[in-house]
């Protein structure tokens, strides 16, 4: 008698396919490899039983459809070469002209001077115009409105509390087009479209799947926060711009200085790259210029907003780490080495010297204005109320900017205001505080409101995240923190980093006036872990058809339910008018209103 296992039919496994369920069939005739003892095939992927070469972990393989995909689809070869290879722009640039038709649709919208837009618009016009902020009339903002931009600007000096660089962005948007709300906001518009690709192609370089990078930038142009954020000009949004890029970077230079490694190890006799401890620690990585473009990125982070200091000394940490990590892969052993030390310390030299210089760069409007009397605020203070003491060898201008950090400093960490819509960053998560930037009770027939709504109507732009994506946040953020800590997964440790330094530091200000939209520089870490929880959701390589049927659609219905709930919350997001009852109903929490 012959064994199955001898057996030299080739058909012999097709009974047992062919007794599968419909849908596993379907699996199958769609690409989806069935399970074995011996995994997926492919090289390094989790829970594919094959361990990986010191290449591959240095370097993983992106991952590419199954070819029985294309066979399937009746997609000629050549053809689906293409396709995956350029599926990677593709897919990301979709997903961006959603987002950026989203935030630039009736842009101009409230056609009024919202919330904190009553500082930064016309402190961006004065920038741009005369290098430093001014004061302007109680009465501003209306003859703003009124005259199409059209007014005077003033010429006394006021005292602000945040650097240049934020209102330098946004009065580029209002130099092109306009001193109006279209004008002032374009440029957080476009800078927000802008950072829905970033996401999209730095979670695919992260988690090598075009899939999971697209669906990370999905669910931020989805959001409900970074939303309403990208329609107004405040500072925060521009600060989560360059955090983002400045990451951004550091990722593609994590990618090369890898590179790099692999490529100096030596081979074996049979050809296999072996790590090497020798070259492991004595590998020069290159010049780093994505390290120099990040520290650039993160000068002008801080440049915006001074809590972008701490995303800069967390990223120089990672990058530390992500070296060490490298370096222990392609053969070094645990303790540190000379070349190790001087690379590190360099490193941190490197990144904190040019980012204190894009900082000092990003002033230069305050620096060469009239030191009279008639230039910025304290301009002048080194010649009159800072003569003399010991650091009078030093030039005017440097000790009158240090005067003028001084004072921001301990404006900033006295500032105990009541406000309204002041938050503590413990109910942050779970958006126990939003901030409402505008309200209007509209009667009926007038300013949207429908002629037959029967009783007024609310119309509101409230800054709050869309609430379920928010939600699962917390679960996929306690998913990083397990997967970091237990199954040392870099990845999850930046998307940990990342959210840690947008957030942990507010800690130590529970008692300052602080709102829930300063966790807007760390939301496009929430969506990378939301978009790697769901990637575990769906299942690894290897898993079984009813593992991944059942992942596949739980996954689906995540997203589905986000994507509906951002629609659900789009009047309140967009300021458009809607019955009292209507707005009422999307009060969920008492804390909303």
């Amino acid at each position: 008698m012959t064994s199955t296992a001898s057996s030299s039919d080739t058909r012999q496994g097709q009974a047992v396919l062919d007794e599968r369920p419909t849908w596993q069939q379907r699996l199958h005739r769609f690409g989806y490899p069935a399970h074995t003892a011996h995994g997926s095939g492919d090289r390094g992927a989790v829970g594919s039983g094959a361990p990986a070469g010191v290449v591959d972990r240095l370097v993983p393989p992106y991952a590419e459809p199954n070819p029985r995909l294309w066979v399937a689809l009746g997609v000629p070869p050549v053809l689906a070469e293409r396709i995956t290879r350029w599926s990677g722009w593709v897919g990301p640039l979709l997903v961006t002209l959603v987002a950026g038709l989203l935030r630039f649709w009736n842009l101009g919208s409230p056609k009024a001077v919202i919330f904190d837009e009553t500082y930064y618009a016309k402190d961006a016009w004065a920038l741009v115009h005369r290098g430093f902020e001014v004061n302007w009339d109680k009465n501003a903002n209306d003859l703003i409105l009124q005259k199409a931009g059209h007014v005077g600007i003033p010429v006394d000096a006021a005292y602000v509390v945040h650097p240049p660089v934020g209102k330098y962005v946004i009065g580029l948007g209002e130099l092109v087009f306009g001193f109006n709300p279209f004008g002032w906001r374009f440029m957080t518009a476009l800078l927000g479209t802008l950072s829905v690709l970033l996401l999209c192609r730095i979670g695919r370089r992260m988690f090598r799947s075009t899939f999971l990078g697209c669906l990370a930038g999905a669910l931020m142009a989805v959001d409900g926060l970074h939303f309403v954020m990208s329609r107004t000009s405040l500072l925060d949004g521009v600060l989560m711009f360059f955090v983002l890029a400045a990451f951004g970077c550091l990722v593609i230079d994590r990618d090369r200085a890898r590179e790099k490694l692999a490529a100096a190890l030596p081979a074996d006799a049979d050809g296999r790259v072996r790590p090497h401890a020798y070259v492991a620690k004595t590998t020069w990585l290159g010049w780093r210029p994505w390290r120099w473009a990040a520290a650039l990125l993160m000068g002008l982070a801080i440049g915006t907003k001074w809590n972008g200091l701490y995303f800069l000394v967390a990223f120089i940490a990672m990058t530390i780490l992500w070296d060490m990590g490298a370096r222990k892969v392609a053969g070094a052993e645990r303790r540190l080495s000379l070349p190790f030390v001087v690379e590190s310390v360099a490193s941190w030299a490197m990144m904190g010297t040019v980012a204190g210089a894009v900082y000092l760069a990003s002033w230069i409007g305050w620096i060469l204005s009239p030191t009279d009397g008639s230039g910025g605020y304290f301009r002048n203070w080194a010649a009159t109320a800072g003569k003399g003491g010991n650091w009078t060898f030093l030039p005017d201008w440097v000790r009158s900017l240090w005067h003028y950090e001084h004072e921001v400093y301990l404006f900033h960490i006295g500032l105990s205001s009541p406000h309204t819509y002041m938050s503590n960053p413990w109910s942050w998560l779970v958006l126990g505080r939003p901030v409402s930037y505008y309200y209007e009770s509209p009667s009926p027939g007038v300013d949207g409101c429908p002629s037959d709504a029967g009783q007024k109507c609310a119309r509101e732009v409230l800054a709050i995240g869309t609430p379920l994506l928010w939600w699962a946040a917390c679960f996929a953020i306690a998913y990083v923190l397990w997967r970091w800590a237990f199954r040392r997964d870099w990845r999850a440790g930046a998307v940990a980093c990342g959210i840690a330094a947008g957030y942990l530091p507010w800690f130590m200000y529970q008692e300052r006036t602080i709102f829930l939209f300063y966790a807007v520089v760390f939301v496009p870490f929430l969506c990378l872990a939301v978009a790697m929880m769901i990637g575990a959701i769906i299942g690894p390589p290897g898993s079984s058809d009813t593992r991944r049927l059942v992942g596949a659609s739980s996954a689906g219905v995540l997203v589905l339910l986000i994507a509906w709930n951002f629609i659900y919350f789009w009047p309140l997001y967009t300021g458009t008018a809607i019955p009292i009852d209507s707005w009422r109903s999307r009060m969920w929490l008492d804390t909303w209103v």
